[in-house]
């Protein structure tokens, strides 16, 4: 586990309520229209997608608030379908998962959440997956940072 604060972040973003199943396929939705936007207008986009999420349960049962979000610099004005989303920084403790997305729970979340628990740090509820690299659900390979936001 390792202690960080988070960057500053203008970010085109469209948020859901669901579960944790149902996260892939609003992802394989949502960020190919995003892109699709900052190109039509021109933007200058960002890495890596950065997915939040608010009160992450601990089942795939519990809907939860999501946040899909693609960085970019901040246009003097946008006028379009998604939002328009200032992510502020945040103190987070985080650990980068590399390997296979189905491992992504067992060996990045569980860890790094157990760490947490046994630490003096209290969850603030806001969590975060960047996806430094991403190359398909069936790729071998993943470069996923997790941070679980800290309450102080």
């Amino acid at each position: 586990m390792k202690i960080v604060e988070t960057e500053d972040l203008w970010v085109l973003s469209q948020s859901r309520h669901l579960t944790i199943p149902q996260v892939k396929a609003a992802a394989a939705e949502i960020c190919p229209q995003i892109d699709a936007d900052i190109k039509r207008l021109g933007l200058t986009p960002g890495d890596p997608w950065v997915f939040v999420s608010y009160d992450l349960p601990k089942d795939g049962k519990t809907p939860f608030d999501w946040r899909c979000c693609r960085p970019i610099l901040k246009p003097a004005s946008y006028d379009g379908p998604f939002e328009l989303v200032h992510l502020e920084p945040i103190v987070a403790a985080a650990h980068v998962h590399q390997g296979p997305i189905r491992t992504l729970f067992t060996q990045g979340y569980a860890p790094l959440i157990k760490a947490i628990e046994q630490s003096r740090h209290a969850f603030s509820g806001e969590s975060r997956e960047l996806y430094h690299s991403y190359d398909g659900p069936k790729a071998g390979y993943q470069k996923i940072e997790i941070q679980f936001g800290l309450a102080y």
